[in-house]
C-alpha cells in the first residue's frame, strides 16, 4: 500500500475526514447499526476511528522527535469497552477526530517526503517507518468507512 506522493496522501486524508465527518452527523438508528452481526455498530466505529487517530497522531509525533523508539501497540476492543464506545457521548469524538486529524495532515505535508524514512519498532509489527503510519492512517481510516457504508446499506442508506 505504497502511495505516490504527498499530495496524494494529504487529498486522501482530507477527503476520509470529509466523510468521517459525515458519519458524526448521522441519526441514532443509522449509528445502531452493525455492518456484520456482532461487529461495531457505526458509533462505536466513529469512536474508534477518532481513538485511533489520536494514537496514530501520537506515533507520528514520537517518530518525528525521537524516532527509533519502541512504540506499543493498543488494544482496541480493550478500548471500545473500557472507554464506553456504546455510550460515550459522540461529541467528544466528533470534536477529536478533526483536530487530531488536522494534526496528521499538518505533518504529513512537512514529513512524508522529506523524513517519511525516519524508523521506529512497532511492538507487535517490527520496523516501521514514518511514512508507513502516515500511509496506514489514511488506510485505516478508509477501511472503516468502507465498514459503515455496509452498515448504512443494511438499511437501505448508503
Amino acid at each position: 500500500m505504497r502511495v505516490v506522493s504527498a499530495m496524494n496522501l494529504v487529498e486522501g486524508l482530507e477527503r476520509t475526514r470529509l466523510e468521517t465527518l459525515q458519519g458524526f452527523d448521522l441519526a441514532d438508528p443509522e449509528l445502531a447499526l452493525r455492518y456484520a452481526p456482532g461487529k461495531w455498530t457505526v458509533r462505536e466505529i466513529l469512536h474508534h476511528l477518532s481513538d485511533a487517530e489520536t494514537v496514530l497522531f501520537d506515533r507520528i509525533r514520537r517518530v518525528i522527535s525521537e524516532p527509533r523508539q519502541v512504540i506499543w501497540a493498543f488494544d482496541q476492543a480493550a478500548w471500545a469497552t473500557k472507554l464506553g464506545y456504546s455510550d460515550r457521548p459522540l461529541e467528544l469524538s466528533a470534536e477529536l477526530f478533526p483536530a487530531t486529524r488536522n494534526g496528521v495532515i499538518y505533518y504529513a505535508q512537512l514529513h512524508y517526503a522529506s523524513s517519511g524514512d525516519l524508523e521506529f519498532v512497532h511492538s507487535e509489527t517490527g520496523v516501521r517507518t514514518l511514512r508507513d503510519e502516515l500511509e496506514k492512517v489514511a488506510h485505516h481510516n478508509r477501511h472503516h468507512l468502507d465498514q459503515i457504508r455496509a452498515a448504512l446499506a443494511t438499511s437501505g442508506r448508503s
